[in-house]
């Protein structure tokens, strides 16, 4: 063969192929240059989303719209619903993982319908192609469809095609203000994109083509007739089941337009300042139960007078998530300032720290749950508390004290423990207090009157601590931001970190005394607002009232559950008869019927805590007393089995010291001592109870009855124990004088020493040296002294008209 023949073809490729390399390093040039000078419009994260605050589930509490007033929701491509998927790559791109960015084919096609009709009749255009359209607009014309080709390249070239479909995902537009398919299935099915139906999917697919024409809450017909399209071409490539598709095509198009959802709106507005830069905020809040407490909330609320709000919070003790946040009756309610949330102000948290007290008390050894307490007229380095009721009950158990809420026997209590030492161990397991405008700790102001909510702290703090009744004692920080499963941040914690983020409030035995306490009284209580209802469940609950009727509280704790409720006016003026049991206890039995009892369980009793019997008036073991000390026989939780006596200091009472008296007898057995004529020849160990509580006692067991009587000889003794009221006859009948229509004012005096406390019908009246007595009722009436060393004396009388 000739030599030149064959080096004629060899030339002829060598000349192509440089071409090609000429031609493919000019194109690749060109389009480094054309990149360079035209770079791709990418979307910015931080700015094109709205920020969004969801549930646990991600379904939307509340949309902050972008700077564009756009609701578009974040979503990625595994939070999609794999049939949204099917329904959109067959309907839009059957070829979206084999093309480069555009379809030859479909060019083509696009080009023919142009050519013969003069005008654009489809855009042939790419998933990519539409994404491309999407970040940077360009009109319907041949220019603007090569500048879409252009740019369709272009992101072929630096985004793989996931990432392109998440753009579509995230960017496409779905009517209105709506980009996006997340966006689009919240706001017209009410769910996450990841939920759709096949009917809903291959809605949603078709839609971005015409948002407006085929907007399913304005055109469901329309939105019908496209959605059936999908369906069709979905069928003939036998993408979906035929059962499938026939279900779907018998499925109605019912949408709603809902861009602006406003579960828990409190919570969504703190959380956005408190993370200014999370465009997601995925809350730990269960969005069904947190739609039903809204709506029982609002609606209790609504018989009350104009101003009045209420507050309901509900946390998940083992994790501290929190699963329900009311901050108000209603948001939208400026009447009610629905705009102040009443979770996080500040308010007089009234008797709700008391279960607190005794149970540190407790665990300082001073009480058991039946403990003698002091229900009486008192007064503490000049601070007299009164009750709510403004009466006294006498001898009270810790367990009866905190169950009543009884104010003088937990200022007792607290005198013992310490004012200070009760505030700092709140502060150190996590819990806010403060005083006025001041922190207590800045003062070191701590006083009793903490106890009866003489410092400022809120719900959510309170919260904190009452979850420690089902947690064992322990507190932990409220959580309000979802940890996935299987994340770093959802892994257990280490020892080092429990002791970090856990703090202990009370022993878990003192925690579980004092819960069994608190369930152990009723819930059903008359509620002058609402119809009378009833529960069975039981829960342990503590309510609480401040000064001037401005709070009512309840926070009840189970096992599982910590429930909170606040009634209130949150500009703080005083609402009538807002009484924790009368306003609050109500709505939280409404709270409790929606709660599965599996939620609502006791604690387990710790193996150190055990039933014994306890006498009164000593407070220590049965077995340990003599039997002639056990006046009163009680069972009682103790803790490691030690009961400690009854060694708190009487207010009233500071003659005699303990409730074993050691007196001198002589051969008759009568009291004396070395002042009498008449000497000792032995002793007698008596039991005797706090002498400020005779008149609360039955006869029998005052001091004057169990003490022996003294010897005639010992005048200054006898003396002493002498207290008679003087201005009125035992037995005398009260008349107007002359026919006129107001009694006289009675003045009653004691020739006794010292100060004296007064008693009407049993209520404390004042103390002081005299008492007067004026405008009483018709009926019998007693009036009582008390000394400070014990002595009583009473006086019956009658009143006629």
């Amino acid at each position: 063969m000739n030599e030149s023949k064959v080096k004629k073809p060899l030339k002829r490729v060598k000349k192509t192929a440089l071409l090609l390399s000429i031609l493919g390093i000019a194109l690749i040039t060109t389009g480094a240059v054309l990149n360079a000078l035209f770079p791709l419009p990418l979307p910015n994260a931080t700015q094109d989303f709205a920020r969004i605050v969801t549930d646990k589930n991600g379904e939307p509490l509340r949309v902050f719209a972008d700077s564009q007033g756009v609701w578009r929701y974040p979503v990625t491509l595994e939070e999609v619903s794999p049939r949204y998927i099917e329904a959109l790559l067959n309907y839009e791109d059957q070829y979206f993982y084999e093309h480069l960015g555009i379809n030859p084919l479909a060019m083509l096609r696009a080009l023919g319908q142009w050519i013969y009709h003069g005008e654009i009749v489809s855009g042939g255009s790419t998933i990519t192609m539409q994404v491309a359209r999407i970040l940077d607009p360009h009109p319907r014309t041949l220019a603007g469809k090569c500048q879409q080709i252009f740019r369709a390249l272009q992101l072929e070239s630096q985004f793989d095609k996931n990432e392109i479909l998440e753009l579509y995902l995230n960017y496409a537009p779905f009517g209105g203000p709506l980009e996006g398919v997340q966006a689009a299935s919240f706001t017209y099915f009410g769910k996450p994109a990841r939920e759709l139906t096949h009917a809903e999917a291959a809605l949603l697919a078709v839609l971005p083509q015409s948002p407006t024409r085929f907007r399913p809450d304005r055109h469901p017909e329309r939105a019908e007739r496209a959605r059936n399209k999908v369906l069709a071409r979905l069928e003939e490539f036998q993408v979906w089941p035929s059962t499938d598709i026939e279900a779907a095509l018998l499925e109605p198009v019912i949408a709603r337009f809902n861009s602006y959802p406003k579960i828990a709106p409190l919570l969504a507005r703190r959380l956005i300042n408190e993370y200014p830069t999370e465009q997601h905020i995925r809350t730990t809040i269960d969005s069904h139960l947190q739609r039903n407490i809204e709506r029982t909330v609002k609606s209790y609320i609504q018989p009350f007078p104009a101003g009045t709000s209420a507050a309901v919070l509900i946390i998940d003790n083992a994790t501290g998530n929190v699963l329900a946040y009311s901050g108000s009756a209603d948001f939208e309610d400026d009447a009610r300032f629905g705009h102040v949330d009443m979770i996080t102000a500040t308010r007089s948290p009234g008797s709700t720290l008391k279960p607190f007290l005794y149970g540190l008390a407790m665990d300082q050894g001073l009480i058991h749950e039946q403990s003698l307490l002091l229900d009486v007229p008192s007064s503490f380095n000049g601070y007299q508390p009164d009750n709510f009721d403004q009466g006294f009950s006498g001898p009270v158990s810790v367990r009866n004290a905190l169950q009543q809420s009884l104010n003088v026997p937990a200022v007792q209590v607290l005198d013992a423990l310490g004012a200070n030492r009760f505030y700092a161990h709140l502060r150190s397991a996590g819990m806010a207090l403060s005083a006025s405008n001041n922190t207590l700790a800045e003062h070191n102001a701590a006083n009793l009157s903490l106890i009866l909510g003489g410092a400022g702290t809120s719900l959510e703090s309170l919260v904190h601590i009452y979850a420690a009744l089902g947690r064992g004692g322990l507190t932990k920080p409220l959580n309000f931001i979802h940890k996935p499963e299987g994340s770093s941040e959802g892994a257990p914690l280490t020892e080092t970190e429990l002791s970090e983020t856990r703090r202990r409030l009370l022993s878990n035995e003192a925690a579980w005394i004092i819960s069994d306490i608190l369930a152990a009284a009723p819930l059903n209580t008359f509620d002058s607002h609402q119809p009378i209802a009833t529960t069975h469940k039981k829960i342990a609950f503590k309510t609480g009232t401040s000064f001037g009727y401005r709070d009512a509280w309840v926070i009840a704790a189970s096992q599982q559950l910590t429930i909170s409720v606040w009634v209130g006016r949150p500009d703080g003026t005083p609402l009538a008869d807002n009484v924790g049991r009368h306003t609050a206890v109500p709505l939280l039995r409404r709270l409790l019927a929606q709660l599965p009892d599996s939620q609502l369980q006791r604690p387990e009793k710790p193996a150190a805590v055990t039933r014994h019997t306890i006498c009164w008036p000593l407070g220590t073991l049965k077995v340990l007393q003599d039997e002639a000390w056990c006046m009163r026989e009680k069972g009682a939780w103790l803790i490691d089995e030690q009961a400690p006596a009854n060694t708190l200091p009487d207010p009233l009472d500071s003659f005699w010291a303990g409730s074993l008296i050691t007196v001198q007898l002589d051969k008759d057995n009568l009291q004396t001592n070395a002042q009498c004529l008449s000497p000792a020849t032995h002793t007698q160990t008596i039991a005797v109870w706090p002498s400020s509580l005779d008149l609360w006692l039955p006869h029998k067991w005052r001091r004057q009855q169990l003490l022996p009587p003294w010897n005639p000889a010992c005048k200054t003794a006898t003396a002493l124990s002498n207290l008679k009221i003087e201005g009125i006859e035992p037995g005398a009948t009260l008349r107007p004088q002359f026919g006129g229509g107001q009694l006289p004012s009675i003045r009653l005096t004691t020739a006794q020493g010292g100060e004296v406390h007064w008693f009407l019908d049993g209520r404390w009246v004042q103390s002081g040296r005299e008492l007067v007595v004026d405008d009483l009722v018709m009926g019998r009436h007693v009036v009582s002294v008390m000394g400070l060393g014990g002595q009583v004396d009473e006086v019956l009388f009658s009143v006629q008209r």
